[in-house]
């Protein structure tokens, strides 16, 4: 196998592993709210669109059995940027809704696949020195892939509409077909440059049937790690940690969104690029790193409080916003950092918490797992946060958010964590 430099195709691969994700849950949002959908099927028709990462344990392991993870990663690009041209193509049509829906499934089960296939890929292409030194540079390039489209992509749409006063479904359409070019190009690249290991190789000696018994016994397991009290309290922590983050995700995009006559802060699709899509998504990020480094000094049992707080206390800047209702995008911007990167900080305890559950036997399977109770903890609030929004308004939508904040506190008490776990040894 002739060796191939990592830093021709890890970066480029988390960047395309980050880009369709961001597009199938926050440009969704914004361009359904700017083609003139209500909240509530906003809210409804997206939060149903996690459905493929709650699930995609079930065949997750026919993945390595059918063709190689390169192939798959190959075919899932080509197949990402095709969704992305169908989502292009649908905007005009009569059936709008219908076709970019359709598109928008096509690519997150695309996706949730690449997703399989690409970090497997990783742990095969790269030796165990490499993969720990270029687990830093795939998370930065994946958030990259996070605010290109988030801030960038929905900024070009609202710009297109304001310069060359281009109608909303064309405009969105001529940033789409952009992005599948985009695509188009990651697909010719990783077809050239991704390496080649001996050991991705499939595994066809497994059968279907043989397939099917393995994912039972490790579903079994996964339910027998710990007594049934500590299993029960664990999947509520996995369901419930997040459930006003769950709420807030999406509603909080339309309340920027949305015009000052119905309770939002109207900003422009560019001004919520800047907002949401940079300055929040640096936010997010610098929590998360922070949060990653006082876990690693002082173990995760010791910084499980202040994560608590950090991950619910500051959503109380959507309740101000809401009646304060600020015109200045710099005051706007600081309250979207605070929110994000306490965020960011809060989920670090998540992410590790699902770590520590999984240790022992079958801790990759087990891990998947936990991936998509993570998945399903943003789909099911998602689902109903447009409805209550629509019920009670704005305002009080976000005073029930801070209410439920206490649901996050009580799950975290609840569960157990060895003292030492998540602490930097001795003799590391």
């Amino acid at each position: 196998m002739k060796t191939k430099n990592p830093w021709a195709w890890v970066p480029t691969l988390y960047f395309a592993e980050g880009l369709p994700y961001v597009a199938v849950m926050t440009i969704s949002v914004v361009l359904y709210q700017q083609l003139g959908l209500s909240n509530e099927q906003i809210t409804f028709y997206t939060s149903w669109l996690y459905l493929p990462w709650v699930i995609k344990p079930l065949w997750s392991p026919f993945i390595d059995v059918m063709r190689t993870k390169r192939w798959w990663i190959v075919a899932m690009q080509l197949l990402i940027g095709a969704a992305f041209g169908g989502v292009a193509f649908t905007i005009h049509t009569s059936f709008w809704l219908q076709g970019t829906l359709f598109f928008f499934w096509v690519m997150a089960f695309s996706s949730a696949t690449h997703d399989i296939a690409a970090d497997g890929f990783y742990m095969l292409g790269l030796d165990q020195h490499q993969q720990a030194w270029f687990v830093g540079i795939r998370s930065t390039f994946y958030r990259l892939a996070t605010i290109f489209g988030q801030g960038i992509l929905v900024a070009v749409a609202g710009n297109l509409q304001v310069l060359f006063r281009y109608s909303i479904p064309y405009s969105w359409s001529l940033m789409f077909y952009g992005v599948t070019g985009i695509f188009i190009a990651l697909w010719l690249w990783h077809r050239y440059v991704l390496p080649r290991p001996a050991t991705d190789n499939g595994m066809e000696h497994f059968s279907g049937k043989e397939l099917m018994k393995e994912l039972g016994a490790t579903i079994v397991t996964f339910f027998n790690k710990m007594p049934v009290r500590e299993v029960v309290i664990a999947i509520l922590f996995m369901l419930l940690y997040r459930m006003p983050e769950g709420l807030l995700a999406k509603i909080s995009s339309l309340f920027l969104l949305d015009s000052r006559s119905v309770g939002g802060l109207g900003l422009s699709p560019q001004e919520y690029g800047l907002v949401q899509g940079t300055v929040g998504v640096v936010g997010l990020t610098l929590g998360g790193i922070l949060g990653g480094m006082a876990a690693g000094r002082d173990g995760l049992k010791k910084w499980l409080w202040p994560m608590v707080c950090a991950i619910t206390l500051p959503d109380i800047v959507y309740v101000y916003m809401s009646h304060a209702m600020p015109e200045s995008l710099t005051l706007v911007s600081i309250f979207v950092f605070i929110e994000q990167f306490g965020y960011g900080f809060g989920f670090t305890a998540y992410m590790l918490y699902l770590i520590y559950y999984s240790q022992g036997k079958n801790k990759t399977s087990h891990y998947a797992l936990c991936t998509a109770l993570m998945a399903l903890s943003m789909m099911l609030p998602g689902m109903v946060s447009g409805e209550l929004q629509k019920l009670v308004g704005y305002r009080m939508f976000f005073w029930i958010v801070m209410a439920l904040c206490s649901v996050t506190f009580v799950v975290a008490w609840f569960i157990k964590v060895d003292p030492e776990f998540g602490k930097k040894q001795e003799d590391e």
